[in-house]
């Protein structure tokens, strides 16, 4: 499924370009866009941007829920949309039910939407691309996505939906570290159902700890051609268990996130 145009990191100026974001190519040829705002990009250059989201987020998380025919995802923060449109590449043809919930506070950058550079494999999402960057919402029989323009935390402790999905995409700890507190992931963990699963890129001790005192079991995920992430539930997955009990008492000096 990765769209594999090789042109390393190029930076190419596009009618979606502006004072905020430029659009970078990254190594699978998908574009990415990096923020001047959060100073990180979107998405790894590294692992690709398409390749990231399918690999580290939309397939196993769709592994987990093959046997839903109704699904409800969460997709922490919306951003370029990946997650959401490379779900939707990986159900065509599957007559799922599926409502996709994303907070975003970029306005801007939802409205420009229309003039990034998408991969191919997106091209037939178009229309939904467009009804997005200019309502936030898309409507039909079978799909529903609304993206909520305004904090992510307000979102998370308002909502009162239920979810099977949670796309943990955040800009980094470093860079955007209130969606990584303890006490954002209890919210995250309140809407979770009791077989949801939660993905993350996100590696780091921190991270995990604040996922495993909010009652998650945590697992790591490894794809090919990707490097590592980590996947979450409140039941048993059948992926490496991280132990995160010990790695706490190997490194009693580390401890998760908190909001102040």
């Amino acid at each position: 499924m990765c769209y594999n145009h090789k042109k390393l990191n190029t930076v190419v100026k596009m009618p979606f370009d502006s004072n905020k974001h430029i659009s970078v190519q990254s190594e699978d040829g998908s574009y990415t866009a990096y923020s001047k705002e959060f100073n990180e990009h979107y998405h790894s250059t590294k692992d690709g941007a398409l390749h990231e989201s399918l690999s580290k987020h939309v397939l196993p998380a769709l592994k987990h829920t093959q046997n839903l025919d109704e699904i409800f995802i969460l997709d922490i923060c919306f951003g370029l949309g990946f997650n959401t449109l490379a779900t939707l590449l990986a159900l065509k043809g599957k007559k799922k039910k599926i409502t996709i919930l994303s907070p975003e506070f970029d306005k801007e950058l939802i409205k420009s939407l229309v003039d990034f550079n998408y991969p191919q494999e997106f091209y037939e999402f178009q229309n939904i691309i467009t009804r997005l960057s200019q309502t936030q919402k898309y409507e039909s029989q079978y799909l529903n996505i609304y993206i909520y323009l305004g904090d992510a935390r307000k979102f998370v402790r308002e909502t009162n939906m239920q979810f099977d999905i949670v796309y943990q995409d955040a800009f980094s700890p470093s860079s955007n570290p209130l969606l990584w507190t303890g006490e954002y992931f209890s919210d995250i963990a309140a809407l979770m159902k009791p077989k949801a699963i939660l993905t993350t890129y996100s590696i780091s001790l921190p991270t995990r700890i604040a996922l495993y005192k909010n009652g998650l079991q945590v697992y790591l995920h490894s794809g090919e051609g990707v490097r590592s992430s980590t996947l979450a539930s409140k039941t048993d997955l059948s992926y490496p268990k991280v132990d995160v009990a010990h790695k706490m008492n190997c490194n009693p000096n580390v401890r998760a996130l908190h909001d102040k």
